[in-house]
């Protein structure tokens, strides 16, 4: 699927990800993990500015009270748009030293999915975890090196969590009460075969699209897990993307610079950047984070 692509921010990411719709603020929030920074884009004026976290920052979710809720890698934090500063929240029980947070969503209970894994993207040391209810607890599958998403659909009787090193995208059934066993949902890499599964999101037809790191695209899957659709990115390693704007008609798109050698950069000057394009299906707001 060819679409027209605009990187509507030159962010420059080394690793961009956590990208997700404002829909009370009618902005952007993206995270650079590497480099400690929260982004925010209003799309109507086109204005963007990015506020320093105290340490590597994997996502931001707009919660109750009109903060946001942020995953760091020692733990939670509460970001305050007003006064621009961040307070610290909580600690994840039982993470591991050498571990951060990575990549979250909320159900329409509020409640938080988030995962962790290994900085140094090697050990199976990462797990999946939810907060609910000022509570964390682990829920969903463990011993991953990179995880990615959750992400839940509109209905929230599905979650889909990513383990991007062994290419396969997985779903669980989900309930008001909890999260049921994960099984596989697709296997990315017999489809994209040097390419790897990033940040998951849901559609309003109950598709699936992910970012593919090392693909140059995000793709769409159907709920059988079937490849139905993908679109180009002007970037090589896509990192995740989220549906916004007032109807909930534009994708937003995250990618890295990290990996990228001079070179590489020749064939994609636009890397590290945020890009839109109109989307042939619509999104769905996510429910604000409660905190307690």
């Amino acid at each position: 699927m060819t679409l027209k692509v605009d990187r509507v921010v030159d962010a420059q990411s080394k690793l961009g990800e956590g990208v997700l719709w404002d829909a009370r603020r009618q902005v952007v929030w993206f995270v650079d993990i590497k480099r400690h920074l929260l982004w925010h884009f209003d799309p109507v004026s086109g204005s963007n500015a990015a506020a320093q976290a105290p340490g590597q920052i994997g996502w931001a979710i707009p919660a109750e009270g009109g903060k946001l809720l942020c995953g760091l890698q020692d733990g939670l934090h509460l970001f305050d748009p007003a006064t621009q500063s961040f307070e610290f929240l909580t600690k994840v029980p039982g993470e591991p030293a050498g571990n951060r947070l990575n990549d979250a969503c909320t159900d329409p209970w509020g409640r938080v999915w988030f995962g962790s894994m290994d900085d140094s993207e090697a050990q199976g040391s990462g797990r999946f975890y939810v907060f609910d209810a000022g509570e964390i607890r682990p829920a969903g599958p463990s011993g991953i090196a990179i995880t990615n998403g959750p992400a839940v659909n509109a209905q929230g009787d599905r979650i889909y969590f990513t383990d991007t090193t062994s290419q396969k995208i997985m779903v669980a059934d989900l309930t008001s009460e909890g999260v049921g066993a994960a099984r596989l949902f697709a296997d990315t890499g017999a489809l994209f075969p040097g390419a790897y599964p990033d940040g998951p999101v849901v559609d309003a037809e109950d598709h699936v699209w992910s970012g593919l790191y090392l693909g140059g695209r995000v793709a769409r899957f159907s709920p059988d897990g079937e490849l139905v659709a993908s679109v180009p990115i002007p970037a090589r390693d896509v990192t995740k993307m989220a549906f916004g704007g007032a109807d909930m008609s534009t994708a937003y798109v995250t990618s890295a610079l990290k990996n990228l050698e001079a070179a590489d950069m020749e064939h994609y000057p636009l890397a590290g950047g945020l890009y839109a394009f109109d989307a042939p299906v619509k999104g769905f707001a996510q429910a604000r984070a409660k905190l307690g």
